[in-house]
């Protein structure tokens, strides 16, 4: 009998509870119809207008921040390559650099056989880098007749080893980077050097 009283006053609560949400329901809605019938048409017009735009501006916005997530991704891969690359770099034992030297840029290519691919990054007329020649192997240059100091970095004996090299320094800022080739230390044509004509 106790249980049967407890149901029935439970039921009773609930029955009031959802009865007060509705009224409640209710009146709000007859106060958002009172508003809607005080507000001018062109402001509702605006009003509606305004929550579509922003509703495509959120869609856009997620749209936008999907991709930017992907490029993302796509950047710390790199990096994480560019890492691994640097780790094994220095893994590697150095080679003997060559001493700086006062004047002309020594060609610091390795005199080996066959042809060699090397990244130029910049010519210059009034830098002089050679002093740096000496802390990094795999930095050198050569000056041209003329007296321009060409830079480059890197040494590869597959054309497509630095080509990559030159696109992830292109993508780091050096816009003017490009693939040069040598032949037993000497700098040839690239076009000659692709071709086998050496």
């Amino acid at each position: 009998m106790k249980n049967l009283i407890l149901i029935l006053m439970a039921a009773c609560l609930v029955s009031a509870a959802s009865v007060q949400a509705q009224d409640m329901d209710k009146a709000l809605a007859k106060a958002w119809k009172k508003k809607l019938k005080q507000t001018d048409p062109m402001e509702f017009k605006r009003i509606v207008e305004e929550r579509e735009a922003l509703t495509a501006d959120i869609v856009k916005a997620r749209q936008e921040n999907i991709a930017h997530a992907g490029v993302l991704a796509t950047r710390e891969a790199e990096i994480a390559a560019l890492k691994e690359e640097v780790e094994n770099l220095k893994a590697r034992p150095r080679e003997v650099a060559q001493p700086a030297a006062k004047g002309p840029v020594p060609n610091t290519v390795a005199s080996g056989e066959g042809v060699t691919y090397k990244v130029q990054i910049g010519a210059f007329r009034n830098k002089d880098l050679v002093k740096f020649f000496k802390n990094s192997p795999n930095f050198s240059g050569d000056v041209d007749s003329d007296g321009a100091k060409k830079y480059t970095l890197g040494q590869f004996t597959d054309y497509w080893e630095a080509d990559n090299f030159k696109k992830y320094l292109r993508e780091m800022g050096v816009i003017d980077a490009w693939v040069v080739s040598y032949k037993n230390g000497e700098r040839v044509n690239i076009k000659d050097a692709l071709e086998g004509a050496l």
